[in-house]
């Protein structure tokens, strides 16, 4: 019978937490289509998310476009196609590890800097001085970081594609000795308008989640600083485990035959 109760008990858990998720995302979602908009706390965040999260995301696209060369080439030698290593990496960089690499490093920099920003705020009842002053904190904290987190994730992810792809060349041309205008144009040739879409549409659900995983912990965190602390772990790994799940999901949806 304990053990029956342990699994009512976790069962019970889960089931309150996805509620309270739910919830949450639609209020968040509700207060980002409805009036009024703090565009100033709207366009911080969006230098926060995008400007600030470059180089991260950059050094992570390029050194991933090189080392898939790499591989690549490690790979395909032994069938005697190494005019495939471009359109491997091309691909590889705009339809999976462009929107994941991407999606991971802003929810380790982003996610957990949510958390934590709100997680403070919560434990210091700043949340509910807010209330007190007549202002909702769902439309004043979480509604702008969701709307940044949609609209800049693509931004980065398209600049992460052109410098992971940049990366593969760099490899190619100047290690592996590829001709580079038929590497370029391999290139070319094999890129299709739906793999970038794809790869966006991906970066937009993973903006969307990263956001919501800081806010929702940060916003339900307790017990002083140790609360924060765990807000701040699971924000993250929340974030981490949602984008890897959703990233299968989208590919058989865009891709599925």
């Amino acid at each position: 019978m304990n053990f029956l109760q342990m699994i009512g008990r976790v069962f019970l858990a889960f089931l309150a937490t996805a509620g309270r998720l739910s919830i949450f995302t639609l209020s968040g979602v509700g207060h980002c289509l409805r009036p009024p908009f703090y565009f100033r706390i709207i366009g911080k965040q969006m230098i926060e998310i995008g400007y600030y999260s470059l180089p991260v995301v950059g050094l992570t696209a390029v050194f991933a476009g090189m080392v898939l060369a790499l591989q690549s080439y490690t790979g395909f030698a032994r069938f005697s196609a190494e005019g495939a290593i471009a359109n491997v990496v091309v691909l590889s960089i705009t339809r999976e590890l462009g929107p994941v690499l991407a999606g991971l490093m802003v929810a380790g920099r982003i996610g957990a800097a949510m958390a934590a920003e709100i997680g403070t705020m919560r434990v210091t009842e700043q949340i509910d001085a807010l209330t007190t002053l007549s202002t909702n904190p769902m439309k004043y904290l979480v509604a702008p970081r969701l709307i940044a987190g949609l609209t800049m994730m693509p931004l980065l992810v398209l600049v992460a594609d052109i410098i992971g792809v940049f990366g593969g060349y760099l490899v190619a041309v100047h290690k592996l000795g590829f001709n580079p205008s038929n590497y370029i144009q391999n290139t070319m040739n094999f890129l299709e308008l739906s793999d970038v879409v794809s790869g966006l549409v991906k970066a937009s659900v993973f903006g969307f989640i990263v956001t919501l995983m800081g806010c929702y912990h940060g916003y339900h965190s307790k017990g002083g600083a140790q609360g924060v602390g765990m807000a701040t772990t699971n924000a993250v790994v929340s974030a981490s485990i949602l984008i890897l799940c959703s990233d299968y999901i989208l590919t058989e949806l865009f891709f599925s035959k």
